[in-house]
């Protein structure tokens, strides 16, 4: 390593940048509860994701994706889906596509009417769960829980491409936009690292935390934010090297993530009724700003990154049913009627 005295200087310099950036963490997140929407209906839900061109929000119910404006207002609905997990959203091609867990299938739909154009079968998924679309290839990704594998959808043919094994049952993943995916892999807490256009398997990265679920990217400081449920942790990864390179405490039962780069924010989406806000002070240094409270089995969540606002749902729960040999920990009711959908902005 060279160490002139220019050396010495933008060590110096830099030094002093980082100190300030570590300065300007922010005390808490500024984000406060500014609407709460009562959809109703009935049946479970799943993922949520927002057009930021349009700002409207993709709320998975049941057998119908909700939509809604950024007030909250229902302004369309995707109906007649099967076992909907949620939309991948893909402006460029004005198409949006819904993963059918039960009936192993996508549907299509037109992103400004909303109309369906056709339900594309996928023969070898079971369950596919998660999606993205990655920009390099022209693809949009299913995370396939039961096959443990990943399905590749040509978006220009709206045909399927192919197939990526995973070895164990995908959960979050992200794209970089250089041609790469990254998914969490729960049953055997690993990232699998593959590229979007040969569909190979490049790398695989072992976690220190057990049960990864929600995951979030940063392409600007080339970071990945896993969200691990056994001893909840938001555990930050260099994605070049594949190495954890801090890790901050998070709330139980952590579904979603999502970072927005306008705030610095990394917010992890956990069904004991709380968003954990972590600012990246530093690509490697990370404080934990706010608990933000929401509902209970709020375990999924949304972020515009345009507008900043953050989207979840949950319902009203009623006692559980009595314990039975069967089933000695039955999960509490749910009262008819309450999906309800939160909307946080960030205070001016």
């Amino acid at each position: 390593m060279r160490r002139n005295l220019w050396a010495l200087l933008v060590v110096g310099v830099g030094s002093v940048a980082f100190a300030a950036l570590a300065l300007a963490a922010p005390q808490s997140s500024a984000y406060h509860l500014v609407k709460k929407v009562i959809l109703g209906g009935e049946g479970g839900w799943d993922y949520l994701n927002v057009d930021t061109d349009t700002h409207r929000v993709f709320i998975s119910h049941g057998m119908h994706i909700v939509v809604v404006d950024p007030d909250g207002k229902v302004v369309g609905d995707i109906p007649n889906l099967n076992g909907a997990h949620g939309a991948a959203l893909v402006p460029e091609f004005n198409r949006g596509y819904v993963t059918n867990g039960r009936a192993n299938s996508v549907t299509i739909f037109d992103l400004k009417s909303l109309q369906t154009i056709k339900e594309l079968p996928l023969p070898a998924a079971q369950n596919p769960d998660g999606y993205l679309y990655d920009s390099v290839s022209k693809r949009v990704f299913t995370f396939n829980q039961r096959s443990h594998d990943a399905t590749a959808i040509d978006a220009m043919t709206d045909q399927v491409a192919g197939t990526v094994p995973l070895d164990g049952q995908p959960e979050g993943a992200r794209a970089d936009g250089m041609g790469r995916i990254f998914v969490n892999i729960e049953d055997n807490s690993h990232i699998i690292v593959f590229d979007s256009k040969t569909l190979k398997v490049l790398d695989s990265w072992p976690l220190p935390c057990k049960e990864p679920s929600g995951m979030a990217i940063d392409v600007a400081h080339k970071r990945l934010f896993t969200g691990c449920q056994t001893k909840p942790t938001m555990v930050v990864v260099d994605y070049t090297t594949g190495k954890v390179v801090a890790s901050a405490p998070i709330g139980e039962d952590i579904d979603s993530a999502w970072f927005d780069p306008g705030t610095g924010l990394v917010f992890a989406s956990c069904g004991d009724g709380t968003i954990t806000a972590i600012h990246e002070d530093s690509p490697d240094k990370y404080s934990v700003v706010d608990t933000i409270k929401t509902l209970v089995g709020a375990a999924r969540m949304a972020v515009d990154t345009k507008n900043h606002n953050l989207y979840t749902v949950s319902v009203q729960y009623g006692p559980a049913a009595a314990a039975t040999p069967e089933n000695p920990k039955p999960r509490p009711s749910i009262v008819p009627g309450t999906f309800t959908l939160l909307i946080f902005a960030r205070q001016p």
